[in-house]
């Protein structure tokens, strides 16, 4: 155990640093660390002297966009946080929910975006690691794992090797930890051909009554650091996430973290087994910002102090500074403050694990945070303006310029039906990822129910030993979000809810990734306030609160911005997994039924997009309530017994849908278009709140009753059988394909793309 000074209140001596060598100033190294001018002249305000360059470099990181959420906490606060089944809302590493019988879910999902386009492979491994210590710290096993990636356009120079860098990092990292990856979304757009997004979800399983915290409980306890050594990668890791590109972003290769899996696999069992012998008062994973906001973060939730002596600190590198400690984020790291005498059993578990350990520092009553380095305090600094006193701006911004209803009359129709199915079927969003998932170990742990494989709306896995299971997604549609950030912040979390009730799962909570460009602009803010309005709007409505999250700005390069893209990770619970639904069950002689009003909306489709060329027109409006009624009866549906075929509508509306529930299930269907609309809006049109679903002719009496009782319109659209997919139109027959020409047009776009030649 390391022995400190006593900790001392008073300013901190000068740490050595180069700015007198360099003959910089500390305005200047501001600067260079991110700071505004004006954040600077802040920092000097709250210190009322200058700051020496390690205490420049703690609010350099805790004040960054990343860690402080300066731009958009104001406007997080308009998300409703409780439920009934909400046990943790935002503010500890992870959400947590109640799903029964003592037990909770835990789930969270961050981003690891500029890491990823800098350096592929190590920034998806280390996206995947980090978003798994946030769910490990609470106290629950990561079971599942998602993730949701956006890549520029194909044809781009660098998108083959970031998809393939990305894919094997997201597989070589969950593989080698055994945890299952179950679930996510692929997208290619130009507008990310500067800016990929890498957004990773974890799901895991805790006891009810022990989940841990991050707030420092007491004065006093010892604080110890435990895992990997700290080394130089990742500093300013977190700063240069909070900034946009330029030309000289490959320069920041050394900024991203080196991740290892094998190492990650013993920090979680070290960890549970520490919870789990009584000997942790408070735990915090070791993330952006490395020990720099592990140490204030546990210090100022607790309303405590804390000190810490640097040489006591494991490295795997000589001669690291103060600086280079504090900011390094290094990974499979973690903080514990232990109770009173428990460092004993701590380092049993250590030992036994393999993993460096050290009492690094104590907790205090000064509600400052002192280092230590070589016998001189090198940082002594008031907690207070580092976490709950650091800027906080309500950024200017405007009303985003609205596309225009497109009428369906105004859109051409296929000149060749069978032609544009199979392109459709083959265009980059919409052709099956089975290369990309198939690197991804899904059943792993055995309890995987369903996962990307699976015809499936959304990731299932086993609560094991019972008959319970949780359903999780990830969606967003930037391209709605782009059209009218106010519809498609509402449609990402509507397609969420969608997505598990199409499942058979009860939906209880989300966890967002606000993916936006440089809040700094006003047409930027007003994308990420709209957004944030629209979702917050659907959660209220749905009953789904954001328990976790991550806000993830300025990724653009020269100034273009992404396409606004709030995902949205959603967590649900069905009660007996028997009961579950999918899409690939479809059987010869059952009826196809769409459930929902159509009104052919094919503005921001996919249609319009993919084959016209055309990115214009308003986004198909939703309808919170029509969505409520129209999901909770095809669950009730599901539950009772008469379906176990359900699709939501999405992207490509109903003939997507058809296609891959007759793709998946190796029967065709013939569809039989009526009423008013035209063929190709009734069958591209991306209108919301509906599903697709199979019945036996025997129940339809029952859907006609519980339809009416509900308030629910639907519509008998076709029947189940044969080997083709077929539609007849109101003026005829418009096409006749084969499943295997449907499943080669789906299939083959994807490794065509990653195998040819450079």
């Amino acid at each position: 155990m390391s022995k400190t000074p006593t900790p001392d209140s008073s300013a901190a001596k000068a740490a050595p640093s180069s700015s007198a060598a360099t003959g910089k100033s500390m305005a200047e190294y501001a600067r260079e660390f991110g700071l505004k001018p004006e954040e600077y002249d802040l920092v000097l305000t709250r210190l009322e002297r200058e700051p020496n360059l390690v205490e420049l470099g703690v609010f350099s990181v805790m004040w960054s966009e990343h860690c402080s959420y300066k731009s958009s906490r104001r406007h997080l606060r308009k998300f409703p946080v409780t439920g009934p089944r909400v046990l943790i809302g935002p503010g500890e590493n992870a959400g947590v929910i109640d799903i029964g019988d003592g037990q909770a879910a835990v789930f969270k999902m961050e981003s690891h975006n500029h890491p990823s386009y800098i350096e592929p492979y190590q920034g998806a491994a280390t996206g995947v690691g980090g978003i798994m210590r946030d769910v490990f710290t609470m106290g629950a096993r990561p079971i599942a794992l998602l993730n949701a990636l956006r890549f520029g356009e194909p044809s781009h120079p660098k998108t083959r090797r970031l998809v393939s860098g990305v894919v094997s990092g997201i597989g070589g990292y969950g593989n080698c930890v055994g945890v299952p990856t179950v679930g996510g979304e692929t997208q290619f757009h130009a507008g990310y051909n500067g800016n990929i997004l890498v957004n990773a979800m974890c799901v895991g399983l805790a006891d009810a009554d022990k989940i841990f915290l991050s707030a420092a409980p007491a004065p006093g306890l010892p604080v110890v650091y435990f895992g990997s050594k700290t080394g130089r990668d990742g500093i300013h890791g977190a700063t240069m996430a909070s900034a946009e590109f330029d030309e000289d972003s490959d320069e920041k290769r050394p900024t991203v973290q080196v991740g290892d899996p094998f190492a990650e696999k013993l920090l979680i069992e070290a960890t549970l087994e520490l919870m789990a012998c009584g000997a942790v008062a408070a735990i915090q994973d070791m993330g952006a910002a490395g020990l720099t906001s592990s140490s204030v973060e546990m210090a100022g939730k607790g309303g405590l102090g804390i000190a810490l002596d640097l040489d006591a600190v494991p490295q795997r590198e000589t001669g690291m500074s103060a600086y280079e400690m504090m900011l390094s984020e290094s990974q499979e790291r973690m903080l514990a403050i232990l109770k009173p005498g428990r460092e004993p059993d701590a380092y049993r578990v250590f030992e036994k694990w393999g993993l460096d350990a050290a009492v690094i520092g104590w907790t205090t009553e000064t509600g400052r945070i002192v280092l230590t380095h070589k016998g001189e305090i090198v940082c002594d600094l008031p907690l207070g303006p580092l976490s709950d006193d650091a800027p906080l701006y309500d950024r200017p911004w405007v009303q985003p310029a609205l596309s225009p209803r497109i009428e369906a009359d105004a859109v051409p129709a296929p000149a060749d039906w069978s032609k544009t199915v199979l392109d459709l079927l083959s265009t980059p969003d919409m052709a099956s990822k089975r290369w990309l998932w198939e690197q991804y170990d899904r059943h792993v742990m055995a309890d995987t129910l369903a996962d990307s494989a699976t015809a499936a709306d959304a990731g299932m896995v086993r609560v094991h030993g019972t008959r319970k299971a949780l359903a999780m997604t990830s969606d967003c549609t930037p391209r709605y979000v782009q059209a009218d950030p106010y519809e498609g912040g509402k449609q990402a979390v509507a397609e969420a809810w969608r997505n598990l009730i199409s499942v058979g799962a009860e939906p209880i909570a989300i966890t967002d990734n606000l993916n936006f460009g440089n809040p700094e602009r006003p047409e930027i803010m007003g994308q990420i306030v709209r957004a944030i309005d629209g979702m917050a709007e659907a959660c209220a409505v749905l009953t789904f609160p954001v328990v976790s999250g991550n806000v993830s700005l300025y990724n653009e390069t020269n100034g273009v911005a992404i396409p606004p893209t709030p995902t949205v990770g959603a967590v649900g619970l069905l009660q007996d997994y028997d009961r579950r639904a999918g899409y690939g069950g479809l059987k010869a002689g059952q009826v196809l039924v769409l459930v929902g009003a159509s009104t052919g909306e094919l503005g921001a489709s996919i249609y319009l997009r993919d084959i016209l060329g055309r990115e214009e027109g308003a986004p198909p409006p939703v309808d919170l309530a029509v969505e409520l009624r129209n999901g909770l009866l095809v669950r009730s549906l599901i539950l009772d017994g008469y379906t176990r075929v359900v699709h939501d509508l999405s992207d490509g509306g109903l003939l997507i849908a058809a296609a891959e529930m007759a793709m998946a299930s190796k029967v065709g269907a013939m569809l039989t278009l009526s009423g008013d609309l035209p063929d190709h809006s009734a069958l591209l049109g991306e209108d919301q709140a509906r599903y697709l679903i199979a019945l036996d002719q025997v129940d339809l009496d029952h859907l006609d009753s519980a339809a009416e009782a509900a308030g629910v319109p639907y519509e008998v659209i076709g029947q189940a059988g044969g080997c083709e997919l077929a539609v007849q139109g109101r003026g005829g027959l418009l096409f006749a394909l084969d499943l295997d020409d449907l499943s080669a047009a789906h299939e083959g776009w994807m490794p065509s793309f990653m195998d040819a030649p450079v």
